[in-house]
């Protein structure tokens, strides 16, 4: 009783050891690698927003150049729900996009610096920006909706690449 007083994080730590006997998933470094989410008094000075140079229009490359790009950067997402979702719709659209609707694409894969920003503006989640509404997120959005009902639970494998466009 007076360990509990006296050292209350102590008997905590004693009481988790106790319990690891019968859990072996429960132990007393658990304590220290448990997460314990946002803190209210977490001034979060310590974090550091890192620049990103601001996205330009490539004038310079072939439309072919561009789509195989714009195809890879679809695939290679810094999140696999933006790998799953763009990667098929670039699979199923780009081969036929014009190159307006290829810079359009590009601009909003590219530009934005936060990949939930553009899974977001894609599932109707939060409402994008007015330079991003156009033809292009709308046929996203389109195809965001599923439709057809289709598993879409991986990238599509890349033997689509040697096929002839439809």
């Amino acid at each position: 009783m007076a360990v509990t007083t006296v050292f209350p994080a102590l008997a905590r730590v004693l009481a988790l050891q106790r319990h690891s006997l019968t859990s072996p998933y429960l132990s007393a470094t658990s304590l220290r690698r448990f997460y314990r989410g946002d803190s209210p008094a977490d001034s979060q000075k310590d974090l550091i927003e890192i620049p990103l140079p601001p996205w330009q229009e490539r004038t310079d490359e072939s439309i072919e150049t561009k789509r195989a790009r714009l195809l890879y950067e679809s695939r290679k997402r810094g999140m696999l729900e933006n790998c799953i979702l763009l990667g098929l719709f670039a699979k199923e659209h780009l081969h036929c996009m014009t190159e307006k609707q290829l810079n359009l694409y590009d601009r909003l894969i590219n530009e934005p610096s936060n990949d939930w920003d553009i899974y977001y503006w894609a599932t109707e989640a939060k409402p994008a920006p007015e330079i991003f509404e156009n033809e292009v997120l709308a046929l996203l959005r389109d195809f965001a909706k599923n439709k057809n009902k289709e598993q879409r639970l991986r990238a599509p494998d890349l033997e689509y690449l040697f096929e002839k466009p439809r």
